[in-house]
């Protein structure tokens, strides 16, 4: 796909002196004829930076879906903690799961109804931390 506008590449003007050989068609350019081409180049990486930090920012379903997939993280580490306290094989690993689910839910997703959740999910979490004497991250 080619783009042609205000950044994209020129067609070269025909005014362009050109040196001619006596044998040959083999032309050079002038030295004057340098200086729009860096400029040119400069132009296009310009953009490419541009669209570099466009693909940086996060779409709002994008974001909702990473947090719907944090969220449901932070409840399986909940389940797996009940399920090692009942079964009596709950160790300090389950912890470390804890505190990364704790730190993972912090993000905001922009969905006023899923960060409430989230929240309350946060708070569950930092319950159970508590219980054990661990603190947040």
């Amino acid at each position: 796909m080619r783009i042609v506008g205000p950044s994209g590449p020129r067609a070269a003007s025909s005014s362009q002196a050109t040196r001619r050989t006596g044998s040959g068609t083999f032309t050079l350019p002038q030295e004057e004829t340098q200086a729009p081409a860096q400029a040119a180049a400069v132009r296009s990486l310009a953009g490419i930076d541009a669209l570099i930090a466009l693909q940086g920012i996060d779409a709002p379903d994008e974001r909702r879906r990473r947090g719907v997939a944090r969220g449901k993280t932070a409840l399986d580490v909940l389940d797996n903690l009940k399920i090692a306290l009942l079964s009596g094989s709950f160790d300090e690993t389950s912890i470390g799961r804890l505190k990364a689910a704790a730190a993972a839910l912090k993000e905001v997703t922009g969905d006023p109804g899923l960060d409430a959740v989230l929240a309350q999910i946060e708070l569950r979490v930092a319950v159970e931390l508590a219980k054990f004497g661990a603190s947040e991250p």
